[in-house]
């Protein structure tokens, strides 16, 4: 691999290569046809709903696209659009039985896609690039905050 790769570009490749897997094991053991947006939605849906609005903000796009994607799992069974008991002017979406059924698929998929990936590169990287995840990388760099080669000054957190 060059070491002039991306690292946006190889994460967003990883990233796509678990989405895959995701999507064809949905596909093959319950017969969805779930888009990669349709399960960044998902993965963000808790069980007992979420204003679309809010599901909106969460992934950083419109209103109407969100409209889009709910309208998409809903005619799958996967979700469903009920009353906001808290306002009368929202809706909540939830997973139905069905979804709910999907996410735990999605979880025993992701546990066997990691398995698979230790089988392929090893358990010490596997778990470096675990640690390196979810250790605490600090807000995003300000462009102001930036040396001219595009290294942000100072150490980054270990």
């Amino acid at each position: 691999m060059s070491k002039s790769m991306n690292l946006a570009r190889l994460l967003l490749d990883r990233f796509r290569w678990f989405d895959q897997a995701l999507l064809m094991a949905l596909n093959d053991r319950m017969g969805l046809k779930v888009t990669s947006a349709q399960s960044l939605l998902f993965a963000d849906l808790p069980f007992d709903g979420i204003r679309q609005a809010h599901l909106a903000r969460r992934l950083g796009v419109s209103r109407q696209a969100i409209n889009e994607l709910v309208q998409g799992l809903e005619r799958q069974g996967l979700v469903e659009v009920v009353p906001d008991p808290d306002s009368r002017r929202s809706r909540l979406v939830r997973p139905t039985a069905r979804g709910r059924k999907s996410v735990r698929l999605a979880l025993e998929t992701f546990s066997q896609v990691e398995t698979e990936l230790r089988t392929r590169i090893g358990d010490r990287p596997v778990d470096q690039l675990r640690r390196a995840l979810a250790s605490d990388w600090g807000d995003p760099p300000e462009r102001s905050s930036m040396s001219p080669q595009g290294r942000v000054s100072g150490r980054l957190p270990t």
